[in-house]
């Protein structure tokens, strides 16, 4: 079996020249990758106390889910504004250009509950620190973020710093 990184395909130039884009559907679409993918998700939270896994919409969701499942554990949704229908709270974050914002239903995560925040990628940080920010808002610990990817040459440990950050792949650029 090949290792998970021979599973990504980076395309050069991609959405702007000098950009290499990581391509995680590459990884999803092969049945080993994607294996190696959740299975070492997974070993990184081998004796982990922990209570809920959350992932932030929409890639969190692809590898958060499979994560919960397997260790037992529920799985919550941070989804983009307007898009959960009962009462929620929300955090904006900046992006590149412009800002976002996210949101989780009020009673996900109950106060002391222990979450592992579980995405894609790290490239900034903001979309993760603004899911850790929601689970502290509703009175919960961030024991671990996971991420399968991430881009290091964008400083995102940097704003997740109070945090246990692993990923699974760390390219060195952008």
């Amino acid at each position: 079996m090949k290792k998970l990184e021979e599973y990504v395909l980076t395309i050069p130039d991609f959405p702007e020249p000098g950009i290499m884009f990581r391509d995680i559907t590459s990884v999803i679409q092969d049945p080993d990758g994607l294996k190696l993918a959740i299975d070492g998700l997974v070993e990184k939270t081998r004796d982990l106390d922990f209570d809920l896994v959350v992932g932030p919409e929409s890639r969190g969701f692809i590898f958060g889910v499979p994560v919960a499942y397997l260790t037992g554990k529920g799985f919550v949704p941070v989804r983009k504004k307007g898009k959960l229908p009962r009462e929620t709270v929300s955090r904006k974050y900046d992006l590149e250009y412009g800002q976002a914002e996210v949101e989780i239903h009020r009673d996900a995560v109950q106060p002391g509950q222990k979450v592992v925040i579980v995405d894609d990628l790290i490239a900034t940080g903001g979309s993760a620190e603004a899911a850790a920010k929601l689970v502290e808002d509703l009175g919960g610990k961030v024991v671990k973020m996971l991420f399968v990817m991430e881009l290091a040459g964008l400083n995102g440990r940097e704003k997740l710093k109070e945090y246990d950050v692993e990923s699974l792949i760390v390219y060195p650029g952008k």
